[in-house]
C-alpha cells in the first residue's frame, strides 16, 4: 500500500483544478503545486505553489516529476486539453508514480436547445450560415481558422487584450470571462445582435450561462463535441468524487 503523497502536482487552469488546490492546500498535508499553461497573463492566485508555462513533452514532465519529488499527479485540465492529458500519462507511467484524472461531465441538449452538433473546429467553420453575427466562445489559440469567413460577423471574447491584430475582416472584441448570470449572458448576446454561437462541449458550470441564455432567446448554437479520450479506473466525474478516492482521500480535511 502507497504512503500518502507528499507533493501533488496539480495540471490545472481550471475551476475545478483551483477548487482541488484549495482543499488540499487548507489541510497541510502534502505539497501542492498547480501548474497553469500560461495563456492568461495575470491568472487568478491559486492555493498552494504555482508555476506557469510548459514542461516540454512528456519526457520534460517525466524530468520535472523526478527533479522535484513529485508522488502524485491530478490531471484537472481543460476537457479539450488532449495533448497535456496524453503527456501526463506518459510521464506518470515513466515515473511510475499515480496519476488521477478529473472528466467534468459534458453538457447534454434539454428542451428548447438548438444545437447543432459537430465533430471538428473545421466543421464549425463550415456550418456557420453566410452573412450571420457569431459569438466565438473558443479559447484564442483556437479562433484562427475562422478568419476565412470574411463573410461573417464575429464577436470575440478574450480574458486578455490580443498582442497582435485579429485576422479577421469583420469582429467585435469583448473582453472578459464568461458571465455566470444567465441574465447577463442574455443582455451581452441582445446587445450585439448574436445570431449564433460557436463553442466546444467543455462541460461545468462556468461556461453554461450563455448555453441557457441561448435556450431563452431560441438562438442556435453549434456544439463542437469533446475528441475521444481514454477514460482510466482513477477518473472522476466530480471535485468530490476525486478528494475522496484512494490515496487523497482524508488529505482534503483541515487538521
Amino acid at each position: 500500500m502507497r504512503a500518502a503523497p507528499e507533493t501533488i502536482l496539480i495540471l490545472g487552469g481550471t475551476r475545478e483544478a483551483a477548487e482541488i488546490a484549495a482543499r488540499l492546500a487548507e489541510s497541510r498535508k502534502a505539497r501542492i503545486v498547480t501548474s497553469l499553461a500560461g495563456r492568461t497573463r495575470e491568472p487568478k492566485p491559486v492555493a498552494g505553489e504555482t508555476r506557469i508555462g510548459g514542461f516540454g513533452g512528456a519526457d520534460g514532465l517525466a524530468a520535472y516529476l523526478q527533479d522535484n519529488a513529485v508522488d502524485l499527479v491530478i490531471d484537472a485540465t481543460h476537457p479539450f486539453a488532449g495533448t497535456i492529458s496524453a503527456n501526463a500519462r506518459r510521464a506518470a507511467d515513466l515515473r511510475a508514480i499515480p496519476l488521477i484524472s478529473l472528466a467534468r461531465p459534458a453538457w447534454d441538449a434539454v428542451d428548447g436547445d438548438r444545437w447543432q452538433r459537430v465533430a471538428t473546429i473545421a466543421d464549425a467553420v463550415a456550418a456557420i450560415p453566410e452573412g450571420a453575427t457569431v459569438l466565438l466562445a473558443l479559447g484564442r489559440q483556437h479562433i484562427a481558422p475562422f478568419a476565412d469567413r470574411a463573410d461573417v460577423t464575429f464577436v470575440i471574447r478574450m480574458v486578455d487584450k490580443p498582442e497582435a491584430d485579429l485576422p479577421f475582416a469583420r469582429f467585435v472584441l469583448v473582453l472578459g470571462k464568461p458571465d455566470l448570470d444567465v441574465a447577463a449572458e442574455e443582455a451581452m448576446l441582445v446587445a450585439h445582435g448574436i445570431a449564433l454561437i460557436v463553442c466546444r462541449n467543455s462541460g461545468g458550470r462556468g461556461a453554461y450561462a450563455k448555453i441557457e441564455a441561448a435556450r431563452r432567446l431560441g438562438l442556435p448554437v453549434i456544439m463542437i463535441d469533446r475528441p475521444e479520450q481514454p477514460v482510466g479506473l482513477h477518473t472522476y466525474a466530480s471535485v468530490e468524487a476525486l478528494l475522496g478516492a484512494g490515496l487523497l482521500r482524508g488529505l482534503a480535511d483541515p487538521s
